[in-house]
């Protein structure tokens, strides 16, 4: 069966770049959680390479059932430039990844067989510069209990597989725990009675 707790993704950032025919191919790849932060990159390497011709994209986004993918060829011929960079990301079968690949025309045209292989070794390089790292899909709880609860809920946090991302011990004590998705009924169910709603 497989598990849908873990899933690969970027280490950190990475960069890569690759010339053709006087043309230059910059490739960024990012680990990222939402569509905002996505818009956030997209948009930083338009101001920093406002000069580029291009600024093609893919990603892949972590929604379940089916993953969220996107691809855009910013003016490349149709499936030139985004779809190479996506399968980039799919053959490596990573999730929550941003590439964009920016386009400096040096002037020959390459033909579309030319610029798919061009977005593809940028976008590879781009990725395999960042590095893979395998991450855990959690859900999150708030909860609070007595201070004489403490060693019962953290043997339960334990016995769930959890982790403690926050505590803060007050009259009451407060914790933040992630707790694997698999098991976030069974969390539910055996940490009601502390639940912050």
């Amino acid at each position: 069966m497989e598990n849908t707790d873990t899933y690969r993704t970027l280490a950190c950032p990475g960069a890569g770049i690759y010339r053709e025919k006087g043309s230059k191919f910059l490739g960024f790849a990012y680990p990222v959680e939402s569509e905002e932060e996505i818009k956030a990159h997209i948009e930083a390497l338009k101001k920093e390479y406002y000069d580029a011709r291009h600024h093609c994209y893919a990603y892949v986004l972590d929604t379940p059932p089916e993953p969220l993918m996107r691809a855009h060829d910013d003016g490349e011929p149709a499936h030139s430039a985004g779809t190479p960079i996506l399968n980039q990301i799919r053959s490596l079968e990573l999730l929550n990844v941003l590439v964009v690949v920016v386009r400096y025309f040096g002037g020959t045209k390459l033909g579309v067989p030319g610029l798919i292989r061009a977005y593809k070794t940028a976008a590879e390089a781009a990725l395999l510069d960042g590095g893979i790292t395998e991450r855990t899909r959690e859900a999150f709880f708030h909860i609070t209990y007595g201070y004489e609860e403490t060693s019962q809920v953290m043997r339960l946090i334990h016995e769930l597989g959890a982790r403690l991302v926050e505590q803060d011990f007050q009259s009451r004590c407060h914790a933040r725990i992630a707790v694997p998705l698999s098991r976030r009924a069974e969390a539910r169910a055996q940490l009601q009675n502390w639940l912050v709603s």
